[in-house]
């Protein structure tokens, strides 16, 4: 297997961070990839999506380049919806370390059917009350 192959199977060894310089305070990034797209597990049909991320750093940020090719990563992966969110949620939850993180998959209409998919984490260790509701409105 190429040493190119390998990294894609590896998703979590794509993707790269880099020192937040305010972490003294809670502020909101926002990522919006409008050309995810992977394959139908059933099917092998492609589904295309715009991932959404949104999260409150913490000591690390993502680095853009990195995410690009780790959403790339999954244009031939079999994976449902659900499934595909809840696993990017994982592996940027992972090396970032985030104080909240959520991601929104919006898939296109299929079959008459269109689905959003919304994954959400927060520290525990960094509290939120009501008003940090609004960091995101």
């Amino acid at each position: 297997m190429s040493d190119n192959l390998k990294l894609v199977n590896n998703k979590l060894a794509l993707l790269e961070t880099f020192e937040n310089k305010y972490p003294n305070r809670n502020y909101t990034v926002t990522h919006i990839a409008p050309e995810f797209t992977s394959l139908c597990p059933k099917t092998g049909q492609p589904d295309f999506a715009t991932i959404t991320l949104e999260y409150i750093p913490d000591q690390l940020c993502v680095e853009l380049k990195s995410y690009k090719f780790y959403l790339q990563s999954y244009r031939n992966d079999g994976i449902f919806f659900e499934s595909v969110t809840n696993k990017i949620l994982d592996d940027l939850v992972e090396v970032t370390k985030p104080r909240y993180m959520k991601i929104t998959a919006e898939f296109n209409t299929r079959g008459g059917i269109s689905s959003v998919i919304e994954a959400e984490y927060e520290n525990e260790d960094f509290p939120f009350d009501e008003e940090d509701d609004n960091l995101f409105n």
